[in-house]
């Protein structure tokens, strides 16, 4: 048998058993599961019900399962091993856009293999750090630049480690926690609180997913300068402060969504060259540090419910972990 984690309603998810699943044409692998991470901000939306029904469609997940409607089977974050397909495949470790599941049967070409130097734990980043690479190729910063990211989630921290290898004249990050800042000062990235954020960048890349730190964006973004949103919201309008000296200083917002390649490098890369680009950046062993908790893989409902309310354990949260072990024993009775 194998197991399959369904969101069934708003804050109410379990995993379900099914019969597992067989790699029986020849272009197929089966893949199973050693570790999943939660995503956290888009998981947030799924697990609370806050997806807009008018972008349904857009925010589908490769593999999704259901409807956000519910029930939905969600995730896109995912290494194994593959157990069945070709000889040449069998015995890799691969990670792939694929949700909370045991057990999964795709092709190859929706697969990356895991260089034998990265561990699992690092590998499920690829997505983050494809994400990131994204929003950096949305509007590239310049050699020189003075750049600010706001929000230093598994997101932001990401682009923060990429955007450390820029030849940039300021690299800063703004974040209101002071363990997250004082793990990119760890890093030799400069983070500070938000009254002691510079002024005059830029580009600002915003990924906070809070309304006030879009608007500390606008505040300290030079005359003619980028902000870079980055968040999603979901169904919650946030406030933007477009008033006072928004039109004057001739400030610039723009989106960056990683459904789709950015603008610039849209006609010379495809999305699965811009995953493996990800997959590469992940060299730098400060990514590490990114994961912040590791859970069994039948922990999953709870630790979703704890990583998705205001809590001291979502606030200490970057990356969580879950690990499948002991699938074959299924969910311990309690």
């Amino acid at each position: 048998m194998a197991w399959q984690y369904w969101t069934e309603s708003p804050r109410h998810g379990h995993w379900r058993e099914v019969a597992a699943p067989s790699a029986d044409i020849p272009y197929q692998l089966r893949v199973r599961t050693t570790a999943t991470a939660i995503s956290k901000g888009t998981e947030t939306l799924v697990h609370n019900g806050q997806v807009p029904a008018n972008i349904a469609s857009l925010m589908r997940a490769p593999h999704q399962l259901g409807e956000f409607s519910y029930p939905v089977s969600y995730g896109y974050l995912a290494v194994g091993v593959v157990d069945q397909g070709p000889p040449q495949w069998k015995g890799k470790r691969v990670f792939g856009l694929l949700p909370h599941h045991t057990h999964h049967v795709v092709t190859p070409a929706e697969l990356l293999e895991i260089p034998d130097h990265m561990s699992d734990h690092r590998a499920l980043l690829t997505g983050a750090a494809e994400t990131a690479i994204n929003i950096l190729w949305q509007e590239p910063p310049r050699y020189g630049d003075r750049v600010t990211i706001i929000g230093a989630g598994m997101i932001g921290a990401t682009t923060a480690l990429l955007a450390s290898q820029l030849p940039l004249e300021r690299l800063e990050v703004v974040e209101t926690n002071p363990a997250r800042r004082e793990l990119l000062n760890s890093w030799g990235i400069t983070a500070v609180a938000p009254e002691q954020a510079a002024e005059d960048c830029d580009i600002v890349i915003h990924v906070s997913g809070h309304e006030a730190g879009l608007a500390k964006a606008l505040e300290i973004t030079g005359d003619d300068g980028t902000v870079v949103e980055a968040s999603w919201y979901g169904e919650r309008s946030p406030e933007v402060p477009l008033g006072a000296d928004f039109h004057a200083r001739r400030l610039n917002i723009v989106a960056s969504q990683v459904g789709e390649v950015a603008t610039g490098q849209r006609h010379r890369r495809t999305t699965t060259q811009r995953r493996e680009a990800g997959l590469e950046a992940l060299a730098d062993d400060r990514f590490d540090d990114l994961i912040t908790g590791v859970s069994a893989w039948h922990e999953l409902p709870q630790i979703m419910d704890a990583v998705t309310t205001d809590s001291d354990f979502a606030a200490e949260t970057l990356c969580h972990v879950l690990e499948y072990t002991d699938i074959e024993r299924g969910i311990p009775d309690v």
